[in-house]
């Protein structure tokens, strides 16, 4: 007889049922889907160690080393991984206070609880012996060797730059770098930091209760092997280099020397500054910190970001555009005159009326204003012409951003039209409204990198290369630079201006730097400054005929070019060329000088 209650197997059968199917789910999606408890259990027994690449070692011209690597260490951090440690006697083993250590393994917290990062960084080897003794006895801590940059001859530190950590803008645009790794920051180190870094490896071992390596896992079938970076050649000359930096030694302003045949820097000086392993190791920030508060900027880099007028050395580019604009030629001549209303321009005595050659020679101010407002005026309106004569010095590579492999250049200031427009309201300024830019016055602001450049485009006659930083790429040329870059002025009209500059070194305001047995072309500038004294200019190519160097000197608030700009410019070319000094007595009065106890 069938029973009210035979059927009551069927529910038992499908609860049955349900409770397996569930199980079973639940084991699919532990073992399948959900890897939370392999990695838990991979984390206690593996490790996974970045090998960091050794970073590209770097030299001047001449194959001398500029910078390599030496070892350091730094300690890391699993957060899941630290327990039951003693906090007291941990800090006293890695020398940092228990309220740094709080805000440490927060930090560490906050990126990850299972990833490893850097908790103290930059350890010395010694400090790493001592470390290593007891770090078994702290869970969750190990340590990872790393490399730290050095620098032998303490030199072109704001040309190098420095490596830094990684902020967190970096990690979230580029998923190479993860927090804690280095990153060029700044200079050569920046502008080369795919080359530099090389490609980091992987290495996975197994680690025992006590944190301690045992060996790789599976024979090391999961590692990889880091690549070093590749090493740079630079262009600089190290010795010139050194040799500028003694010259400017307690002086405010720049170096920068180029060869025109190839637009390669070869020195390139910026004072104050400061040795650039001051931004090494665990000091770093405290030196950082330091050196930002200093009144004198030594962290400021003038050769490529100060915008200085450039006085009287601009009038060359001007002799230049007033010939290719058929205004004037070799025959022409100017009177010593100009004057706006009731303001007379100075000069100072010189025959007159002169030609393109004595207007340089003699660094007439009216005959450049004449010949500014002329080339504006030949146009049917003023916002024409200076456009015209604008574009012109734009070619020369003023007021545009230079092509160049150094990190943070400047284009200077070159007003366009619109600029007087806001100023005099459109169609009401005239040329002589801004005359004083035909004598580098005004609202023009340059850089010593575009000054450099201009003296390599006198010297080569209407063209220049790129300045550039690196020569080549592990032992490979830098090819990137070899692009002719011209000018809107036709290599004929260069001739006076050239014959001009010699006669500045010969006869005129830079004789006091001519150099025995080296004939070459210079032009003195004194930029007004209107927060104090004038600054000293000078430019300069050598030698006359078939140029290997070419400089621009900028001292800050030392009053005229001739005093310290020229022989300072004219010392640094005979070291070049001649590798020696004949005129020691000037050589001890640049040494000695000091500008900055004057300000």
């Amino acid at each position: 007889m069938k029973t009210n209650y035979a059927d009551r197997k069927y529910v038992i059968y499908i609860i049955f049922m349900i409770i397996g199917i569930v199980f079973s789910l639940r084991l699919f999606y532990l073992q399948v889907i959900d890897d939370k408890y392999k990695l838990d259990a991979d984390n206690n027994v593996l490790r996974y160690v970045i090998e960091y690449p050794t970073r590209g070692m770097v030299y001047d011209r001449y194959g001398k080393l500029l910078v390599y690597n030496e070892a350091a260490y730094d300690l890391m951090i699993i957060p899941r991984q630290v327990k039951n440690i003693d906090t007291l006697e941990f800090c006293s083993l890695i020398g940092i206070s228990i309220e740094s250590f709080i805000d440490k393994i927060n930090k560490a917290k906050a990126y990850s609880y299972y990833k490893p990062t850097v908790f103290t960084s930059q350890y010395s080897s010694q400090s790493y012996a001592r470390m290593q003794e007891s770090l078994y006895r702290f869970p969750g801590f190990y340590v990872q060797k790393r490399t730290l940059r050095y620098y032998p001859e303490k030199i072109a530190a704001h040309l190098l730059g420095y490596v830094g950590e990684v902020n967190n803008k970096v990690t979230e645009e580029n998923h190479y770098y993860r927090s804690g790794d280095y990153i060029g920051i700044s200079g050569l180190e920046k502008s080369y930091e795919d080359d530099l870094r090389g490609k980091k490896g992987l290495r996975v071992v197994m680690v025992d209760v006590h944190n301690r390596e045992k060996g790789s896992f599976r024979n090391g079938t999961y590692d990889s092997t880091a690549i070093a970076g590749k090493s740079l050649t630079t262009t600089i000359d190290a010795q010139l280099q050194a040799y500028g930096d003694k010259l400017m030694q307690n002086k405010t302003g720049s170096i920068v020397a180029i060869e025109p045949s190839t637009g390669e820097i070869l020195a390139l000086i910026t004072t104050p500054s400061y040795d650039p392993n001051l931004l090494v190791g665990r000091d770093r920030s405290y030196n950082y910190q330091k050196l930002a508060q200093d009144t004198l900027k030594p962290l400021f880099n003038r050769a490529l970001m100060a915008s200085y007028p450039p006085g009287s050395t601009f009038k060359l580019v001007n002799a230049l555009i007033v010939q290719q604009e058929g205004i004037l030629n070799e025959n022409s001549r100017i009177s010593c005159s100009f004057t706006v209303g009731s303001k007379s321009v100075k000069c100072h005595p010189h025959p007159s009326p002169a030609n393109i050659i004595q207007s340089v020679q003699y660094s007439c101010n009216p005959f450049y204003c004449q010949v500014f407002t002329r080339i504006i005026n030949k146009y049917p309106t003023t916002e024409k012409g200076y456009n015209v004569w604008k574009e012109h010095i734009n070619s020369f590579g003023f007021g545009v951003k230079l092509e160049s492999d150094l990190a943070n250049v400047l284009k200077g200031f070159v007003p366009a039209a619109e600029y007087y427009d806001r100023y005099h309201g459109k169609g009401r300024w005239k040329a002589s409204s801004v005359y004083s830019l035909g004598i580098g016055q005004g609202e023009m602001g340059v850089t010593p990198l575009q000054m450099a450049n201009y003296v390599a485009i006198l010297a080569n006659r209407g063209f220049y290369y790129s300045p550039h930083i690196v020569k080549a790429i592990n032992g490979e040329a830098n090819t990137h630079f070899n692009t002719k870059n011209h000018t809107t002025v036709e290599p004929k009209y260069f001739d006076l201006v050239i014959e001009g500059m010699y006669q500045v070194v010969e006869a005129g305001t830079g004789r006091g730097g001519k150099i025995p047995g080296i004939p070459f072309c210079g032009k003195t500038g004194t930029a007004e400054n209107p927060h104090g004294k004038d600054h000293s200019i000078y430019i300069a190519f050598a030698p006359k005929d078939n140029p290997k160097i070419a400089i621009a000197v900028y001292v800050e608030n030392a009053g005229f070019g001739a005093t310290w700009a020229v022989p300072i410019a004219s010392l640094m070319i005979e070291k070049y060329i001649n590798g020696e000094i004949t005129r020691p007595a000037i050589e001890k009065r640049m040494f000695e000088g000091n500008l900055i106890s004057l300000k």
